[in-house]
């Protein structure tokens, strides 16, 4: 079986707020190298890397705005976030937990700290990602999945080194519970210095790490904390050394290979839907959210 080696390791762009409770660094479509048809399905990743709020009485996040024709995908490390969607989607996330919005055809969406957790403040520390939807799931019913840290299967790593959280797909049979549109691999890597770890994924896969804690090598090369590894086509397995105990989010898809229209919130495939979806949100075909 062939190496996947490292196409680029990517260091963190400045960071920036959406809204004034996400302050990310935006790696998908900023990076280059990084742009929406590369990296198709995902065709967005903001990372909140650690960052401490203070307390407030007013919680702090994005008001309502609108999402069509991909999915949103949050992914909670430390802190609390509420949220909630026109078609009745929403809850809670916490530490370890995950929210998978399908905005489909079209949702009014809105995310805030969790009103307790804002008046104590504290570290923050979240990812989220834009996955790509095929033409006939763009004109689809919204959905939604809470995806609790306790329904994650853990694949063991030997001798007490630490395990993988899968969250979609799946790693040596163990299967996550996220159901997807395409072939999707999402899981965390917690694992103690000393661990190694193979993952195996087609070569027509794209495949990236983002390092959220501690560092690694991947195929003996480098990969420091808060930075991207985004892996070539050349291959299908690579190895994972774990340098300083770390958690690492494996990202892999099977790119789905149509034209992308995108502006603001919405992703279609023309210029035409693109002009619907503008149309659609101003004549309240999204439903209505307060």
């Amino acid at each position: 079986m062939k190496t996947k080696n490292i196409e680029q390791i990517a260091a963190p762009r400045p960071a920036h707020f959406v809204g004034d409770g996400f302050r990310v660094h935006n790696f998908i479509p900023g990076v280059p190298g990084m742009s929406m048809q590369r990296m198709d399905p995902f065709i967005m990743f903001d990372y909140n890397s650690k960052y401490h709020f203070g307390p407030s009485e007013i919680p702090r996040g994005v008001g309502v705005h609108p999402h069509k024709g991909f999915e949103t995908v949050t992914i909670a490390y430390k802190g609390r976030v509420e949220h909630g969607d026109s078609s009745g989607g929403g809850g809670i996330i916490g530490e370890g937990d995950v929210q998978w919005m399908t905005a489909a055809s079209g949702v009014l969406h809105k995310e805030f700290h969790e009103t307790e957790w804002s008046k104590t403040g504290g570290e923050f520390q979240m990812v989220q990602l834009w996955v790509n939807l095929p033409a006939e799931a763009k004109k689809g019913q919204p959905q939604y999945q809470a995806i609790e840290n306790a329904q994650m299967p853990h694949y063991t790593l030997a001798d007490g080194q630490g395990f993988i959280e899968v969250i979609a797909g799946e790693y040596q049979g163990v299967k996550g519970p996220a159901t997807t549109f395409t072939p999707i691999h999402m899981s965390n890597l917690k694992a103690k210095a000393g661990a190694q770890v193979t993952y195996e994924f087609p070569t027509t896969y794209n495949t990236l790490l983002l390092v959220l804690e501690g560092s690694i090598k991947v195929n003996g090369s480098d990969v420091q904390q808060d930075h991207v590894a985004v892996m070539a086509h050349d291959g299908e397995q690579f190895t994972v050394e774990v340098t300083a105990d770390a958690v690492v989010l494996v990202l892999a898809g099977l790119p789905i290979k149509e034209p992308i229209a995108h502006y603001g919130p919405f992703v279609m495939n023309t210029q035409e839907e693109l002009l619907q979806a503008f149309d659609d949100f101003n004549t309240g075909k999204f439903g209505t959210w307060n």
